[in-house]
């Protein structure tokens, strides 16, 4: 059913030709020994693991489900999925990008991004088993005592066991201030946990030997609001002092959520009837600690909708040359057939390119971001580390929004090319639609993601992180402004980025008077900047390709056409988006809440 094939030519191309990444990496002594040949050989592997093993299990898995048996509390996943997380243990991948203090591989995470974006584009239900894993990971990396580092940190690099991320609660979602679960302190220095959770993803599975679950709990003397939340480490089974696992604790999947998509994940209603934990950090400032897992998994969500856009594209696009439908409006194409192919048809095509261009720009972006982490990782100078961890804030909140967007913008034009078809479950494309809507919600929603990038990350500092990606773009605008070649990109480029400071400072002006003005602008900002964003990539993968149009390599011209068509038909979205920042929060408000 349907086809994957991971898109390693891009890959390359923005890895090695836009980003130059191993000119970076020679920076970071960590990484300096990382070349062009280690980073296509692990892609390459990559490619074949996820095509061969875990995209035949994702149409599957979706119709399987997870099945909870309700005496055990123990969740089955689909068919196959333990069977291929064993080989992906086997493997090495969960080692790829981690600490080699812990058995972690200690790639860069760049090159880990690459690979993830091709497990979503398999099996996005699959990979989030192991992607939150990472997670926890990096959670305990950052914020564990030596002791937790050392018992949970070495099962977590070499897969064998299993992390999930435990917030939401019933009656609280975003604001995590209001949650009740409970920790009480115990004489040993351990604490009893109790309370409920929903929507946790992996909560319950038997793909590994344990599952350790990160949680956020108040204890007894616990201020209000998200001044009084501390983050424990649950685990499914408690460790025996050799590392084993040892007897079972009290944290259990009362009920498995109903979904629209990712029926293969196993999304869990949490129990804890005084659950053994151990405090991660400090009592209080659980939610700083928490943070490090959630702009991960920010950032996972953001890949998660790269990996369906590109799969959605590749099987739009092959049946769309087979699929044969009428004749071309500007005479017959293939007469010796019925009918023409339906990709003679211009609006199949730009289906076609919506997704493609959607696919291209996000790979670009969250390659450059990816790589800014690892220079806030891993950069000897402090200075480069902080520009490059501001670089990182701001740019989070968008690739979580703005791909997820884009992500079920093209999933959906994707369905549309299979006519008919695409809204029956045996071409898979419903599922990629499916699958997609979710990304737009958790790990903080697209509006939540629009006010952290708006209210904090730009007017909390008064501009100052945007003005230096703005410098960035300038910059590149400076340099190519006498290039007559480059002048259809450079031009809109650089107009976009003058109506974006201007409306920066139009909508903080407002924002003095009435804060709900941010509020009403926050969304359609959001897309504004996440364009300007992809118009600057684009630009300078245009550059790259109109240098190379002429080389014989087809590549550069498909890649010109892409980019051409983002700045003739995507960019110019942003005429609309910026009425609707400037139309102002009266018209929401307006209306008495009673009359909805």
């Amino acid at each position: 059913m349907g086809q994957y094939i991971a898109p390693l030519r891009d890959m390359q191309f923005v890895l090695h030709e836009l980003l130059q990444v191993e000119q970076t990496l020679k920076q970071l002594p960590a990484h300096a020994d990382i070349d062009a040949d280690i980073i296509n050989q692990v892609l390459e592997e990559g490619g074949k693991f996820t095509s061969e093993v875990l995209f035949p299990l994702n149409h599957l898995g979706d119709r399987e489900g997870c099945h909870l048996d309700k005496v055990t509390h123990e969740v089955t996943p689909p068919k196959g999925f333990k069977e291929a997380y064993a080989k992906y243990v086997e493997a090495g991948w969960a080692a790829l990008p981690c600490d080699p203090a812990y058995g972690g591989q200690g790639l860069p995470l760049i090159l880990n991004n690459s690979f993830y974006e091709m497990l979503n584009s398999a099996n996005q239900a699959w990979t989030m088993y192991p992607g939150l894993s990472h997670g926890a990971y990096e959670c305990i990396h950052a914020h564990g005592t030596p002791e937790q580092q050392k018992m949970y940190l070495p099962k977590l690099v070499s897969g064998e066991w299993t992390g999930t991320m435990c917030l939401t609660e019933p009656h609280c979602g975003t604001d995590l201030g209001m949650l009740r679960t409970k920790a009480e302190p115990q004489a040993d220095g351990s604490y009893k946990l109790t309370g409920g959770k929903i929507f946790i993803s992996a909560g319950e599975h038997n793909m590994s030997g344990n599952i350790i679950h990160l949680v956020l709990a108040r204890l007894p003397d616990a201020p209000a609001g998200t001044k009084g939340i501390s983050l424990f480490i649950v685990p499914k089974f408690l460790p025996n002092e050799d590392g084993s696992a040892g007897a079972r604790n009290p944290i259990f999947c009362g009920a498995l959520e109903e979904k629209m998509g990712i029926h293969g994940n196993s999304t869990c209603q949490m129990n804890m009837d005084a659950a053994t934990g151990w405090i991660i950090g400090a009592p209080h400032k659980g939610l700083n600690a928490m943070f490090v897992m959630m702009n991960a998994a920010r950032l996972g969500v953001g890949m998660q909708s790269l990996g369906l856009t590109e799969v959605a594209y590749q099987n739009a696009a092959a049946y769309a040359k087979d699929r044969l439908q009428m004749r071309s409006l500007t005479g017959v194409k293939a007469p010796e057939k019925a009918a023409d192919p339906i990709i003679v048809h211009p609006d199949v095509r730009r289906m076609l390119l919506t997704a493609r261009a959607f696919a291209e720009g996000g790979r670009a972006f969250s390659s450059y971001v990816a790589l800014e982490i690892d220079k806030e990782l891993n950069h000897p100078d402090e200075e480069v580390r902080k520009e490059a961890a501001d670089q990182v804030a701001l740019l989070t909140p968008i690739i979580k929004a703005f791909l997820t967007d884009n992500g079920w913008i093209a999933t959906s034009e994707a369905m549309q090319v299979f006519g008919g078809h695409g809204y029956i479950a045996e071409w898979g494309m419903e599922q990629y639609v499916r699958d997609s809507r979710i990304n737009m919600i958790y790990e903080g929603t697209n509006t939540i993601q629009s006010l952290d990038l708006l209210g904090r990350k730009v007017l909390m500092d008064n501009g100052a992180k945007l003005r230096k990606f703005g410098e960035q773009v300038q910059a590149f605008v400076e340099a190519n402004a006498t290039d007559e070649a480059m002048s259809e990109f450079i031009t809109p480029l650089a107009d976009l980025g003058q109506k974006v400071t201007k409306l920066t400072m139009e909508i903080g002006m407002k924002a003095f008077q009435n804060p709900d003005e941010v509020g009403a602008a926050a969304v359609p900002y959001m897309r504004i900047v996440g364009h300007l964003v992809f118009s600057y990539f684009f630009a300078r993968m245009g550059k790259i390709a109109l240098e190379k149009q002429d080389s014989g390599d087809a590549f550069y011209k498909t890649k010109l056409a892409t980019t051409r068509f983002y700045f003739s038909r995507l960019l110019p979205e942003t005429a609309m988006l910026f009425q609707q920042a400037r139309a102002g929060s009266a018209n929401l408000m307006a209306l008495d809440a009673d009359l909805f």
